[in-house]
């Protein structure tokens, strides 16, 4: 796409212009409909007004922050726009400035200066994209109503396939109430979206309640991006605490190495979710774990290259011993060990009901809930436990909950997709279920509808749904996305 020039705009315009917080601004010049040019962030305002004249209370700090920003140079330039409505507000129209003003970033009273100006109000609905590589301007800017580049500055190409700043139908939609005389319904949340960005600096936690703000306004943020835990470093510690690397690494005892492996597995079912009794808590002649919720689990761990061949016989006398022999009966049995169990061993969980997996296979457990919170259910682990080593069936299990949760990232995708391109809000499951089709994509409209209630639930807050007389009439749009990566 070639764009030849620019406009220059009040530099804390153009910065809501590329968040989204705005679609619309004043300027003086006529523009065609469906032209494309870059937003140069100019230190003048409309019709000379100060920043107190121009900008609400709220955004008076904000504004000074970005002239100073862009008050040396080199300048980026970080979006494109085209002109989707040239919009001449007359002396019929003049009672929609309030609603502009209550809608937008600017005093009322500045847009009845600059109407009062000429008797007529200038504005340009903009379809705004973010440039993946900036433009430079390195030459102040003489000022005036446009900016036309110079040989000193690098200009980037813009594409069709830029990034939009918000939604399609998004767009649609804040565009359609500007021009009926409606205010935007959410401007309450883009105050609480403003106040989130400008504490991000002191309060880098924000991050994720900005970005999920931003999503649901369907401004399209950038993606977070993924940082570790730090909280979390653990869960990378199970295999090497089960295998000993770390006591060569670190120079530890046996027994220090193989209480670290216990302790370590006692915080992993924790983490997934188990109940642990510390009435047993391991130690010479006792239980390694027994987990009372929400079944019984006994539990031996063995840190090393093998398990012992009598690591089965062991865990039946000692479960016997603590628990009772109708109780230890009754309750599920790991094993948890490193390398092949022996034939022997084999034998005698198969006899005894004692399921026996790596400690690789409970990190990637622990892993997977940790990525996704909830996604392991315990009731579900339990059919798993069978006799014997167990390694490959968990691993069928984790894979199974990977396909589940994809299966959900592409319905939240194609809700988001369907008002996009419909231009609607909201799809009820039918529209959905034929969209889908569209796509070669298989599920039964009752299944999908079940998908669609579970991704709505106040718990998930993927989708937003608004509830019919019944399932058919029910519908649903989009809040955020889920991320499989």
């Amino acid at each position: 796409m070639n764009i030849h020039n620019g406009i220059q705009l009040a530099a804390f315009d153009v910065e809501m212009l590329a968040l989204g917080k705005l679609i619309l601004v004043p300027f003086h010049q006529t523009l065609k409909e469906g032209k494309a040019f870059w937003l140069y962030p100019s230190q003048q305002l409309t019709n000379n007004l100060s920043l107190e004249q121009y900008y609400k209370p709220e955004y008076l700090t904000s504004a000074k922050k970005t002239l100073v920003k862009y008050s040396k140079f080199p300048i980026q330039i970080q979006a494109w726009a085209s002109c989707e409505k040239y919009w001449r507000i007359n002396c019929e129209q003049k009672h929609l400035l309030p609603k502009i003003a209550q809608s937008t970033i600017w005093n009322l009273s500045a847009l009845e200066h600059i109407f009062e100006q000429h008797q007529v109000l200038k504005i340009l609905i903009l379809r705004v994209f973010r440039l993946s590589n900036p433009c430079m301007v390195n030459l102040p800017v003489e000022v005036g109503h446009f900016y036309w580049s110079k040989s000193e500055d690098s200009i980037t190409t813009a594409s069709e396939k830029d990034t939009p700043v918000v939604s399609n139908a998004n767009f649609k939609q804040r565009k359609n109430l500007l021009l009926n005389d409606k205010v935007y319904p959410y401007t309450n949340i883009e105050s609480l979206q403003f106040q989130c960005e400008k504490s991000l600096e002191i309060h880098p936690n924000y991050q994720k309640l900005n970005h999920t703000i931003k999503l649901f306004l369907g401004w399209n943020s950038q993606p977070i991006s993924k940082q570790s835990n730090p909280d979390l470093a653990w869960i990378g510690t199970i295999a090497k605490l089960g295998d000993r690397s770390i006591e060569l690494d670190e120079k530890k005892s046996s027994y220090q190495a193989g209480t670290d492996f216990e302790n370590i597995v006692r915080q992993s079912l924790e983490f997934l979710g188990f109940t642990i009794d510390y009435s047993h808590k391991g130690g010479a002649g006792g239980l390694d774990l027994f987990c009372s919720q929400p079944y019984p689990l006994v539990c031996e761990c063995k840190a090393g290259k093998l398990i012992p061949s009598r690591t089965v016989e062991e865990l039946i006398k000692l479960g016997g011993m603590h628990l009772g022999k109708d109780k230890f009966i009754d309750s599920a049995k790991l094993v948890i060990g490193p390398g092949n169990p022996s034939s022997d061993t084999l034998k005698s969980a198969q006899e005894w009901k004692v399921s026996i997996i790596n400690a690789m296979t409970l990190q990637k457990l622990v892993e997977l809930h940790a990525k996704y919170l909830g996604s392991i259910n315990l009731f579900e682990l339990e059919k798993y436990l069978e006799p014997g080593q167990i390694d490959v069936k968990l691993e069928e299990y984790i894979q199974k909950i990977e396909k589940e949760i994809e299966l959900r990232s592409h319905i939240i995708q194609f809700v988001k997709e369907y008002s996009e391109n419909t231009g609607t809000e909201r799809t009820g499951v039918d529209s959905l279920h034929g969209f889908i089709a569209g796509k070669s994509f298989r599920t039964q409209p009752k299944e999908l509808h079940e998908i669609l209630i579970e991704l709505s639930s106040p718990l998930t807050g993927y989708l937003g749904r608004i509830k019919g007389e019944d399932w058919k009439r029910d519908r649903f749009y989009f809040l955020r996305d889920l991320s499989i990566t």
